[in-house]
């Protein structure tokens, strides 16, 4: 269970990638991204990004490898946004825990 130090630097590092994933990068792979959650690690030198992306399996993987290559750029926004000590490295996965949700949803329904 993150502190309540961590719980705010996640959430700080997450208002920063969406305003960032939403203005800054101009790569037509990423299209309708929503960052979900951030995990960082306790000595702030990874940061595991969970992202939804609207789509079809394929488009998916594009937002993604599309995320994975501007992972530097992000990061530079981080640095830029706030102070820490150090930024930490980024690492983005899909998150599915609407449509396992969704999934759950229809089998309480039958």
């Amino acid at each position: 269970m993150p502190t309540a130090r961590m719980r705010r630097v996640n959430e700080v590092i997450r208002e920063v990638l969406a305003a960032a994933i939403a203005t800054d990068l101009k790569d037509p792979r990423i299209g309708f991204v929503t960052v979900t959650d951030v995990d960082t690690s306790p000595d702030l030198r990874a940061a595991r990004v969970f992202v939804s992306v609207l789509g079809t399996e394929a488009e998916r993987e594009d937002a993604l490898a599309g995320l994975r290559s501007a992972h530097g750029v992000l990061q530079g926004r981080i640095a830029s946004e706030l102070r820490m000590k150090r930024t930490p490295t980024l690492s983005f996965h899909y998150d599915d825990s609407i449509e396992r949700g969704i999934r759950l949803s229809e089998l309480l329904d039958e």
